[in-house]
């Protein structure tokens, strides 16, 4: 969709238009906003309903290794400064070169970046601006979000209180009493999001081996 701009400038147009970038229901929150230690981030974007706020950087031209670099510097920055907030790095340019979407795809998943590419059509004193979208990267690897085992995070008794049901969370105790009664390192639970485990001392144990011992008797055969 096309979009008319008068000014012929498109960082202008697009400050005063932020929803022409297609990213929803989004407001400017800043423009040419100082970095520190240097630089400027071309146009902060904030919507409201999800906290979400984009850091986007506008090129003339193609895409080029320091815009890219740039861009994905502020947005590290910004999401260390304001970690309340969801960060999404943007890059706007009028050329989203196959190089640029080749090394994004080595961060897929890592960095949550949108390109979004421009065409502009000058007709008579206007120019029209169309923003389409090449590469929406938003949603981060599972791995990213969970531990490196898998579990998802710390929990404590009463998620899995409600998760599992009592019920099952008294045969988790029944389980743990009899393994403690036949080790000398007392274990306890380790509620993690993804599954209880156990730890003693702080350390993770999530495996015990148990060796039963049953008593043989023998007996001289009768003749």
């Amino acid at each position: 969709m096309y979009f008319p701009c008068f000014t012929g400038k498109k960082k202008t147009s697009v400050s005063a238009w932020p929803a022409i970038l297609g990213l929803g229901d989004i407001r400017l929150l800043d423009r040419e906003r100082a970095i520190p230690g240097g630089g400027r981030i071309d146009l902060l974007l904030l919507d409201d309903d999800n906290s979400s706020r984009y850091e986007v950087e506008i090129q003339l031209g193609a895409t080029d290794p320091s815009h890219i670099m740039r861009c994905i510097e502020y947005w590290d920055m910004e999401r260390r400064r304001y970690p309340g907030y969801d960060h999404i790095a943007v890059i706007v340019a009028e050329d989203i070169t196959s190089r640029f979407l080749n090394v994004m795809s080595l961060l897929a998943g890592s960095i949550p970046i949108i390109a979004i590419q421009l065409d502009a059509l000058r007709v008579g004193e206007s120019l029209l601006l169309n923003f389409s979208q090449v590469l929406d990267q938003t949603e981060l690897r599972i791995d990213d979000t969970e531990d490196e085992d898998g579990g998802g995070g710390q929990a404590d008794r009463s998620y899995w209180d409600k998760k599992a049901g009592g019920d099952l969370m008294k045969v988790c105790d029944n389980v743990l009493t009899v393994i403690n009664q036949m080790t000398s390192n007392q274990q306890e639970l380790n509620y993690l999001r993804g599954y209880i485990g156990l730890r003693s001392n702080g350390v993770v144990n999530n495996f015990i081996h148990m060796v039963v011992t049953c008593p043989l008797q023998l007996s001289a055969a009768s003749e």
